[in-house]
Parts: structure tokens; C-alpha cells; sequence
């Protein structure tokens, strides 16, 4: 079901997200298909407000975000003139990064579902995602020195975690398009199918992960975001933190019952 995300504007288009759930999944389709997806303000406030409530929401356990007409995101559009003309202030992009900010801080899983083109902002909005499924034709570009621009979106920080620091560089530096199979070279991606399989394995991920266990997956997500920032000793301490606080759930108990009973757990998020 679409959910209407912002009040209503002058503008008489149609909202630039689609938000639909099924059980505890959460997709989010970016519908500016005449633009590849590409993102103005109107998507930008939509998907702000949709991360700002999905926290408290316990019913969402994972989001999945995709694009419609066959693109991704093609990155921030460059087609609006006002909106280039105003992008150069300090302020304005300290607002657009809102948006890789609210997506990294979910504590949900997301899933980037990629079935054609992502590049500039929209490649680095999927490589946000805790994990990245993507269609044989899929295409990958960091586009931004070719339009004389530095990455953001968090590409300067995504990127060398992803591929490593010369590699992260050789993606920025030229701005070549990659196709499928060498960004799942590179490790962009988790997995690459053919594009009438992308969709079974999506629901698939998106399934076991939103029958997990909503607050361990949240503290697994937290700490590993972390990682590259901590220290070993902090790192253990924060492990010892999660487990004293897991055992402490219904669902870690009902993870061992299941275990001793030789059934599937049942995981309520508490």
C-alpha cells in the first residue's frame, strides 16, 4: 500500500517515494522513473521523514530500497538548475546529507535492490545499505569528478571499507561506468542475478532477516558499523555489552528454547 509520506505541496506530481509493507518488510521505491530516480528536494524530504519514523516503528524489521523503471538512482539531479545553482552552499549540503545519515543510523537492515543504473549520489545512497542485491544489469558509476565534482553521499568514506583505499580511488578518480559483474568483483555488491531472479532473492534476504531477531540484529549492525573507528578492546567491550543486554530479552530465551525444542524461534523484538 502507498503511504503518503509529506503534506500536500503545490506541486501536482505525485509523491517521489512508493512505501509498501509486507509483514515486517518495508519497501521503499524511488518514482522519478523520467529522471532515473534521480533526487530533488521533494524525494529528499520524503525519504527523511519515512527514516525519521521507521526507529520506532516495531513493526518495520528490515526496509528494502529500490528504484522504479528499471534504474536505481541515477544520483542528485543536476536537471533542476535552482537546485545546482544552490548546491555549492555549506548549509544546503549539510541537509542533503541528512539523508545518508538517517539511512546509516537505522536500525533496521536495508537492503539496496539495484536493477539498472546507480550512480553519483544514488550508488552511494545503495552502498549505505547494510547489504546490496543486483540485477546482471545493473550499472555502477562514482560520476562525480566527471561533472567536476568531489564525492559525497559518504562515497569518500563508503568506498575505501568497501574495495580498499587504491581501488576507492581509481572509482573516483575516472568515474567509468562498471557493469554488474565487476562491481561484484570489486565486492560493491553482495550478489549479482539475472535480472528475472533479482526479485526471489530480495524477498528471500528480506524474509530471513525480517524473521530474525530484531534486537540482535540491531547491536550486530551498530558494532560492525563501528568497527573500523574501535579499538580490539573496545570492540570486545561493546560485544560484552550486547550480550549482557541480549540475555536479558525474551527473544535470546526464545532462541535457546527453540533450540532445545528442535523448532524455529519465533523473535517478537523484545
Amino acid at each position: 500500500m502507498g503511504v503518503s509520506i509529506v503534506p500536500p505541496m503545490p506541486d501536482p506530481r505525485p509523491e517521489a517515494i512508493i512505501v509498501e509493507q509486507e509483514g515486517g518488510v518495508v519497501t521503499v521505491t524511488l518514482d522519478r522513473p523520467e529522471r532515473k530516480n534521480a533526487i530533488n528536494d521533494r524525494m529528499l524530504a520524503e525519504l527523511l521523514d519515512l527514516f525519521g519514523r521507521l526507529p520506532d516503528d516495531p513493526t518495520a524489521r528490515v526496509v528494502v530500497i529500490t528504484g522504479a523503471g528499471g534504474a536505481f538512482c541515477s544520483g542528485w539531479d543536476l536537471g533542476d538548475k535552482g537546485e545546482v545553482d544552490d548546491a555549492n552552499s555549506a548549509s544546503r549540503m549539510r541537509r542533503l546529507h541528512r539523508l545518508p545519515t538517517a539511512l546509516h543510523e537505522l536500525p533496521q537492515p536495508t537492503i539496496a535492490r539495484i536493477g539498472g543504473v546507480a550512480a553519483g549520489a544514488g550508488l552511494n545512497l545503495a552502498l549505505g545499505c547494510d547489504l546490496t542485491l543486483a540485477s546482471s544489469e545493473a550499472r555502477f558509476s562514482q560520476i562525480f569528478a566527471r561533472r567536476g565534482l568531489a564525492t559525497d553521499y559518504g562515497g569518500a568514506w563508503l568506498l575505501p571499507r568497501l574495495i580498499g583505499l587504491h581501488r576507492a580511488k581509481e572509482m573516483a578518480f575516472f568515474g567509468e561506468v562498471l557493469d554488474a559483474a565487476e562491481a561484484e568483483r570489486l565486492g560493491l555488491v553482495n550478489r549479482v542475478v539475472p535480472p528475472g531472479e533479482l526479485d526471489a532473492l530480495v524477498a528471500d534476504w528480506a524474509g530471513r532477516l525480517a524473521a530474525g531477531p530484531p534486537i540482535a540484529l540491531a547491536q550486530i549492525k551498530r558494532m560492525m558499523d563501528r568497527a573500523f573507528e574501535t579499538s580490539f578492546a573496545a570492540q570486545l567491550d561493546a560485544e560484552s555489552t550486547a550480550q549482557a543486554l541480549l540475555f536479558t530479552t525474551a527473544d535470546t530465551a526464545e532462541a535457546m528454547g527453540a533450540f532445545f525444542e528442535k523448532r524455529a524461534p519465533d523473535f517478537q523484538g523484545r
